[in-house]
């Protein structure tokens, strides 16, 4: 045994950083820990150190052994290496095709759309009556919807590509998860060669007719499908995350309702709040580095915990403190730099709506259960929360 600390750490409270993470921040900036899979790895826990990471192009997702490379889980998506001897160019073609369908304008037009879903979702509940389940109702259905209006994904295919997101996420069951991420890729192979031939107004087929004389189908869906999954599942997840923060902080719940300038505001702080124990997303050192005094040598995995830097009391005061009017909130879990997350602008757009219209809907929304037994979604990639048991 090697003594290390190993991921997943415990979430004691289900809306705070591990305690032991925190204990570890406390110690210094990096440490070695064991991953899930029981490989070694560094991992970056202070909030400086992490933003600057995630901007150094030292550190990637290839690593030229990747069948020898540290794994931080057994989900094919993100918890191994890739091999990829161009992966900046890669990733900045991508980026170049993609941006535009997420652009600040483009989300800006989708907005009406994005309210019909969610009045219409709220309807229906007040309609039926509580109690009910939020994350069923309203979390996971909202964003399955936009994120299938938006690639073009019929959305009668939901139970199908759920259950594949679901076995891609898993983080211990190595098989079920290559199994759903095939499941996805095939499905999406399909997708695109029907739109090969009956092309629509979404972004698939816009890819296709721009470049799909110089990208294959199978990258095509590749690509289709993590945006499928990254679309739906971390909205999910912080939606019903920044729910309950609102449930269990009514001064907070307050302030929103009076001022309509805290609503992006808040959007940000519930960013911040959403954390998960399973340690930091996953880079390799392409050459020998120093970080924080400490030597990484070329080859071995470094761990970004967004999540605990966001929680830095150095670079927030009262971090675990639900504060949706900070003067300054710069937090990580969009990343930094040139790989920031490129949905971030439909993120925003979702989550400003979704709580400016439910908190105002239902101003007596509350939970049906002490926020002490939620229960967490344990080895998933995502995290969060299994329900969110709610009346009004």
């Amino acid at each position: 045994m090697s003594g290390l600390p190993q991921l997943p750490f415990a979430q004691t409270a289900v809306l705070n950083p591990p305690p032991a993470m925190l204990a570890l921040q406390a110690e210094g900036p990096i440490v070695r820990v064991l991953t899930q899979t029981g490989d070694e790895a560094w991992l970056v826990t202070r909030y400086e150190e992490v933003r600057e990471l995630f901007a150094d192009p030292r550190l990637g997702r290839s690593h030229p052994n990747p069948d020898q490379a540290a794994r931080v889980s057994n989900s094919v998506l993100m918890g191994t290496a890739v091999a990829d001897d161009n992966e900046d160019q890669n990733h900045a073609m991508m980026r170049a095709m993609l941006m535009p369908a997420f652009s600040p304008r483009r989300m800006r037009a989708m907005r009406p759309h994005i309210q019909q879903i969610i009045d219409t979702i709220i309807d229906d509940m007040l309609a039926d009556g509580g109690p009910d389940d939020l994350h069923e109702r309203l979390s996971m259905p909202l964003p399955v919807l936009v994120i299938c209006a938006l690639l073009g994904v019929p959305y009668e295919d939901r139970d199908d590509f759920r259950a594949w997101s679901n076995a891609l996420g898993d983080t211990v069951d190595g098989a079920r998860s290559a199994d759903g991420w095939n499941s996805l890729t095939t499905y999406m192979q399909g997708l695109i060669q029907r739109k090969r031939s009956e092309p629509g107004d979404d972004l698939i087929s816009d890819l296709i007719a721009e470049y799909g004389d110089r990208v294959g189908d199978e990258e095509l869906a590749m690509l289709s499908s993590g945006l499928l999954f990254a679309g739906h599942e971390t909205t999910m997840v912080r939606i019903d995350i920044g729910t309950v923060l609102f449930l269990i902080n009514p001064d907070q719940r307050a302030a929103f309702l009076q001022d309509d300038k805290l609503a992006s505001a808040a959007v940000e702080e519930i960013l911040r709040r959403s954390v998960s124990g399973g340690g930091g997303l996953l880079r390799y050192a392409r050459e020998d580095m120093d970080i924080a005094g400490t030597k990484v040598h070329a080859g071995e995995a470094v761990l970004l915990a967004a999540g605990a830097a966001n929680h830095d009391e150095r670079a927030f005061t009262d971090a675990v403190q639900f504060e949706i009017a900070r003067p300054t909130n710069q937090h990580l879990s969009f990343g930094h730099g040139a790989r920031y997350c490129i949905g971030a602008n439909l993120a925003r757009v979702e989550l400003q709506i979704v709580f400016e219209t439910l908190l105002r809907r239902m101003p007596t929304l509350r939970l049906t259960v002490p926020v002490e037994d939620l229960q967490l979604r344990v080895n998933q990639l995502g995290g969060g929360l299994v329900s969110v048991p709610v009346t009004w």
